[in-house]
């Protein structure tokens, strides 16, 4: 089992910025792929941001390229999402989850999930 706690969100207005971080505990070497989703009310969780635990790679969202940068310790066990530029329709609770494939998009193939932290953007 992995263990996902984040923490970071908060209520910050447009143009703010705040840093999400995760911290893993368990069989974290399991982990392949480490990933930010993220649901707004009335709408489906969306996939946000992932990065290769090992090799580091990155993925973003079209919606949040240029804007959120994902970033990992592997010695802290902590994956981090710096949100710069932030827009009211990035208000949601923000999701840290763990793979042990090489997954990147799609929610249904993450194994373990954190409780989620709200991010409120005010206009």
């Amino acid at each position: 089992q992995v263990q996902l706690v984040e923490a970071g969100g908060g209520l910050v207005q447009t143009g703010g910025s705040l840093r999400l971080s995760c911290a893993a505990s368990g069989r974290t070497f399991n982990i392949y792929t480490l990933a930010w989703f993220r649901q707004a009310p009335g709408k489906e969780r969306e996939f946000v941001s992932a990065i290769n635990w090992r090799g580091g790679s990155t993925y973003y969202a079209d919606s949040v390229k240029g804007r959120f940068t994902i970033s990992r310790d592997n010695a802290e066990n902590t994956v981090y999402l710096q949100m710069n530029s932030l827009k009211p329709e990035d208000t949601a609770v923000y999701y840290c989850a763990a793979s042990g494939s090489t997954t990147v998009y799609y929610s249904y193939e993450y194994d373990f999930w954190g409780q989620g932290t709200q991010v409120t953007v005010s206009s």
